[in-house]
C-alpha cells in the first residue's frame, strides 16, 4: 500500500500523513466497535474492511487535491483550506449515501449483518472525520515543497488516461453495446451463483485435521454431520427408525435400543453349546507357569514327542511335530548352557514372549461364556444419558449415505429427513440454516441499501438522470462480479460475503465521484481522468485491491476467496466508472 501511495503522490511525507490518518481511524472504529458491540463475529468483523478501503480513499483524495493546489504556488494554509472547501462536500456526500446504504443492514434478522452494517456504516464517518480534522493538522506540520511540473512526463500510469478519455467518449455507443450484452449475460448467470457456508471448507485444505475431518465426513459410519431427532417412547423410536432408514440418504439410524442385543435367547444358547463344548469349568484361567527347574518339563516333553512321532501318518502333522522337537531341543541346549541364576529370567522371557497373552484371552473368553440377558438397566450410566434425557426423551442418531462435503447431498439429506422428522436438526442444520440465514439477511440489507441509496441521492441531487447514472457502476458491477464468482468457481461463503459493503461503498463513491466530474467536463478534447478526483478514485481503489490481492494466494481458502472476490469486485467497479460510465454519460448527458 505504501509503495501505491508513493506512487501516487510523489511525495513520502504526503504517504506518511496518509498512514497515519487510516491508523488513527482505525484505531478509532475500533474502539467504538469495542462499546458498541462488545464482540465481533465471523460477519461483523468485516467492518474493519471497509475502513481500510473507504478510508484510504478519502484521505487520497484529500491529498491529492492538495497537492495539486500547492502547484498553482497557493500558500500551504489556502491549500489546506481549498481542499476542505472543494473536497468536503462530496466526500460527506459519499460517505452520507454509503452510510445509509450500511445501515439499512441494522435491521436484518442475522445478528452479524446486522451488527456489520451499525460499525461500518458509523466507522464511514468516523474515517471521514479523521480526514477533514486531523489530515489537516498533519499536513500543516509535515514539511512538504512541491514545484510546478507536468506528472504526464514522469509516468505513464498518468499517459494511460489520456488515451482512455478519447476512447470512451469516442467509442460510446460501441461500448454501450458491449455493457449490454455483458449485462444480459451477467443476469443469466446470477442463478448459478454458488453458496458454501461449510466452515471446514474456508481452512486450508492441505492440513491434518481438514484432511481428516473430510476422510471422516467420506466414511458413512464416523460421519460427524449427522441428523438427531428426539422422541417421547419407545414404540415411536422403533416406528421412526424404520421409516428414516428406508430414506435413499440415509445409511443407518441409532438409538438406545440399537445397544440391546437382537435375538438373546438364541445367541445364549450357543453360547451355552460353546461352554459345554470347551468344557471350561473353571472361572479363572490358570497363570503363567513358574517352575524353577524347566528342564525338566522340556526332556519330559520331547520324551512325549518320541512316543507319539511313530504312530503318526499325516505328512504334514509329522513335519510340524519334528519342527517342534528341533525348537525345544535348541530350547534345552541354551537352558543347558546358562548359569542357574539366568535361567529363570531366560524362561519367563520365553514364556511371555509366545504365551504371554493366552491368560487374558482366557479369561475374556470365559467371561463372555457367562454372558446373560441384557436390559436397558445393564447399560452403563454414561451411555443411557447420551440417548435417554431425565425426561425421557429418547435421541435417534441418522448417518448419511453420501458425502455430505457435497453442498447439495447436504441439502438432500437434510430435506429428506425432515419430511419424516421436522425436528431433526445437528451439525447439518447448523451449517444450512447459517448459510439460508445469512444469504436472506444480505440479500434484504443489499436490497433496502440500494433503494435507500437511490433515494437519498434522487431527494439531494433532484436529478433522475445523475441518479441513474450514479448507480449504474454500482449494480453493473454488482450483477458482474457474481457472474465472476461463478465463472471462477469461487462459491459465496462467510469469508468473501463480507466483502459486499466495501464493494459497496466503492461503487456508490465513485459514481457520485465521475457524474459530477462528467457534468463539470464532457469532452473528448477533455482529460477527465487527470483531474485529482479521478486520480484518487484509481489510486484509492489500486491501492485497495493491491492490499487483497495477495490474499487470493493463501492457502486458507476462506481468505483466499475473500481475496478473490474483492478484487474481480473492484476490478469491475473500476471499469463502470471509467469505462461504461463516461460512455453512458456522453450518449445521456449530450441530451441534457
Amino acid at each position: 500500500m505504501v509503495g501505491i501511495l508513493l506512487l501516487a503522490y510523489r511525495s513520502l511525507w504526503l504517504s506518511v500523513a496518509t498512514v497515519i490518518t487510516i491508523s488513527l481511524g482505525m484505531i478509532l472504529c475500533g474502539a467504538f466497535a469495542a462499546l458498541a458491540v462488545k464482540e465481533l463475529n465471523l460477519i461483523s468483523v468485516a467492518f474493519a474492511v471497509t475502513n481500510i478501503g473507504l478510508g484510504v480513499e478519502y484521505a487520497i483524495h484529500f491529498c491529492l487535491r492538495y497537492k495539486d493546489n500547492l502547484m498553482h504556488h497557493i500558500s500551504r494554509e489556502k491549500a489546506i483550506r481549498g481542499t476542505l472547501i472543494a473536497t468536503s462536500p462530496s466526500l460527506l456526500l459519499c460517505a452520507s449515501t454509503t452510510a445509509i446504504g450500511l445501515y439499512a443492514f441494522i435491521p436484518t434478522d442475522y445478528q452479524g449483518v446486522s451488527e456489520l452494517g451499525l460499525l461500518a456504516g458509523s466507522s464511514l464517518f468516523i474515517c471521514l472525520s479523521v480526514t477533514l480534522i486531523v489530515l489537516p493538522v498533519i499536513l500543516k506540520l509535515i514539511p512538504i515543497n512541491l514545484t510546478p511540473k507536468r506528472e504526464a512526463d514522469d509516468s505513464w500510469l498518468v499517459q494511460i488516461p489520456e488515451h482512455l478519455a478519447q476512447f470512451t467518449l469516442h467509442y460510446a455507443k460501441p461500448i454501450t453495446v458491449i455493457v449490454g450484452i455483458l449485462a444480459v449475460l451477467g443476469l443469466a448467470l446470477l442463478g448459478r451463483v454458488e453458496t458454501d457456508f461449510n466452515p471446514i471448507n474456508l481452512r486450508d485444505p492441505n492440513t491434518d485435521s481438514v484432511i481428516a475431518f473430510k476422510h471422516l465426513l467420506k466414511d458413512k459410519d464416523t460421519s460427524p454431520m449427522t441428523l438427531s431427532v428426539l422422541v417421547d417412547s419407545e414404540a415411536k423410536v422403533k416406528t421412526l427408525q424404520q421409516q428414516l432408514e428406508a430414506l435413499p440418504t440415509v445409511e443407518k439410524t441409532v438409538s438406545l435400543y440399537d445397544f440391546i442385543p437382537e435375538d438373546q435367547d438364541d445367541k445364549l444358547a450357543i453360547i451355552e453349546q460353546m461352554s459345554l463344548t470347551l468344557g471350561l469349568n473353571t472361572t479363572k484361567f490358570p497363570v503363567l507357569s513358574d517352575d524353577p527347574n524347566p528342564v525338566l518339563g522340556i526332556e519330559h516333553l520331547l520324551t512325549t514327542l518320541d512316543t507319539v512321532l511313530p504312530g503318526k501318518i499325516n505328512a504334514k502333522e509329522i513335519a510340524v511335530l519334528n519342527q517342534f522337537k528341533t525348537e525345544l531341543q535348541g530350547l534345552l541346549l541354551e537352558l543347558n548352557n546358562r548359569q542357574q541364576t539366568s535361567r529363570h529370567v531366560f524362561m519367563e522371557t520365553m514364556q511371555t514372549t509366545v504365551i504371554g497373552t493366552l491368560p487374558s484371552v482366557m479369561n475374556d473368553l470365559l467371561i463372555g461364556l457367562n454372558a446373560d440377558t441384557v436390559t436397558l438397566n445393564d447399560l452403563p450410566v454414561d451411555l443411557k444419558e447420551r440417548w435417554l434425557s431425565k425426561d425421557g426423551q429418547y435421541r435417534i442418531q441418522i448417518y448419511p449415505k453420501r458425502d455430505l462435503n457435497e453442498l447439495s447431498e447436504l441439502e438432500r439429506f437434510i430435506t429428506d429427513v425432515q419430511t419424516i422428522a421436522p425436528d431433526a436438526t445437528d451439525l447439518p442444520v447448523l451449517y444450512w440454516e447459517s448459510m439460508q440465514a445469512v444469504v436472506k439477511a444480505f440479500e434484504q440489507a443489499i436490497a433496502i441499501a440500494i433503494i435507500t441509496i437511490a433515494i437519498v441521492l434522487y431527494a439531494i441531487r433532484r436529478n433522475l438522470t445523475d441518479t441513474l447514472l450514479i448507480m449504474t457502476p454500482l449494480l453493473l458491477a454488482g450483477v458482474l462480479t457474481m457472474a465472476s464468482t461463478v465463472l471462477t468457481h469461487t462459491p459465496v461463503n462467510f469469508a468473501n460475503i463480507i466483502a459486499l459493503p466495501l464493494l459497496l461503498g466503492f461503487g456508490v463513491d465513485n459514481g457520485i465521484h465521475m457524474v459530477e466530474k462528467l457534468r463539470a467536463s464532457l469532452s473528448e478534447k477533455q482529460n477527465i481522468y487527470q483531474s485529482s478526483t479521478a486520480r484518487a478514485m484509481f489510486y484509492g481503489a489500486l491501492t485497495t485491491s493491491s492490499s487483497f490481492a495477495g490474499l487470493a494466494f493463501s492457502p486458507h481458502q476462506g481468505i483466499a476467496s475473500m481475496g478473490v472476490v474483492i478484487t474481480i469486485g473492484i476490478f469491475w467497479i473500476m471499469t463502470s466508472t471509467f469505462v461504461i460510465l463516461p460512455a453512458l454519460s456522453k450518449l445521456v448527458l449530450k441530451r441534457g
